[in-house]
């Protein structure tokens, strides 16, 4: 089985480095590792979201919707030459109207700027049948801050369909603060293996999990 090796929130030199260098003194570099591994995760599964970089993460959306701003009968306005061929293909195929938006799953609840999308792969599987690549051409974004995905004019998807994505992202750059939070969880961690009496390191498991709890709200899913 393939081993959960994400990039971690924060390192473990930034662990033995730190405030809690003497809770981890005698971790073995890779037990240490995979520790700060675990705090990572738990901070995402605390903020119910990606936070550290991902590769290749699957989702599938059923496309629903148009928004009345977008409908085809505003006819008078005027379009580039991709946008006039693909309008008129998607009417020849007789879709009507034609789904323009999907949101992805992940995207940054704060500081966008230090978030990165790459390798962003769309399948349609179209209600009417059949299916189609989307090519990077035909789609707008995903923007950082909302995970909004745009699909060019005339992109014959109809409602109903099936919107298969994959996609890379995740923090580039840690926020300092979620740096701290898997610090923290890390530090729980380890007291609960090497003290969980909590007598020896003058450090309580329950306040150290509560800080952690407390940054990663704000990044949690409203």
């Amino acid at each position: 089985m393939a081993a959960d090796s994400p990039a971690p929130l924060a390192t473990a030199s930034d662990m033995a480095a730190g405030q809690f260098a003497d809770l981890v003194r005698d971790y073995d570099a890779d037990i240490l590792a995979q520790l700060m591994i675990e705090a990572t995760r738990q901070c995402e599964g605390i903020a119910g979201r990606r936070l550290a970089p991902f590769t290749a993460v699957p989702e599938s959306h059923r496309a629903t919707g148009i928004d009345p701003d977008e409908l085809s009968d505003a006819g008078s306005m005027p379009l580039d030459l991709q946008a006039t061929v693909g309008r008129s293909y998607a009417a020849a195929l007789g879709g009507g109207d034609q789904v323009r938006h999907v949101w992805l799953n992940e995207y940054a609840p704060r500081y966008p700027e230090m978030w990165t999308y790459s390798n962003l792969q769309v399948t349609l599987l179209r209600s009417y049948g059949g299916s189609q690549i989307v090519g990077a051409a035909s789609l707008l974004g995903a923007e950082n801050d909302s995970g909004h995905v745009w699909f060019s004019l005339g992109t014959f998807l109809p409602p109903g369909s099936l919107i298969r994505v994959l996609y890379d992202g995740g923090y580039s750059t840690t926020p300092a603060d979620l740096g701290r939070a898997c610090k923290l969880l890390a530090a729980s961690l380890a007291l609960g293996e090497i003290d969980p009496a909590g007598t020896q390191f003058g450090h309580d498991r329950g306040v150290l999990a509560a800080q952690a709890e407390a940054i990663l709200c704000y990044y949690q899913r409203s």
